[in-house]
């Protein structure tokens, strides 16, 4: 079992600044991906930033050059640094992680979601 503790959330005023963290803990062997997904009442859960082990990044367009995905591999923990937030921004952001519990055994955890309120 892979267990993923999320903090950073709250509320803050439009244009404002939030930084997510993310740890996993558990019985892993490595964790390939890690990444935020988010979501808003009524809207199905997308994807807004995901990063490998090496370092490569993927964002949604909608955050692009606003929010910045890092991860610490010694900790197995990844952060989201959200910057000029906006209303619509607000969703409950939700933690992921792949990886492998050992070579041949595969793994992938969510975490309980931290909210994040956008307004003014």
């Amino acid at each position: 079992q892979v267990q993923l503790v999320e903090s950073g959330g709250g509320l803050v005023q439009p244009g404002g600044s939030l930084r997510l963290s993310c740890a996993a803990s558990g019985s892993i062997f490595s964790i390939n991906a890690m990444g935020w997904y988010r979501q808003a009442p009524g809207k199905q859960r997308e994807l807004v930033a995901a990063i490998t082990s090496a370092g490569s990044t993927n964002y949604a367009d909608s955050v692009k050059g606003r929010f910045t995905i890092s991860r610490d591999n010694a900790k197995n923990t990844v952060y989201l640094q959200m910057n000029s937030l906006k209303p619509e921004d607000t969703a409950v952001y939700y933690c992921n992680a792949a990886g492998y519990l050992s070579p041949l055994r595969p793994f992938g955890s969510w975490g309980q979601g931290t909210q994040v309120t956008v307004s003014s």
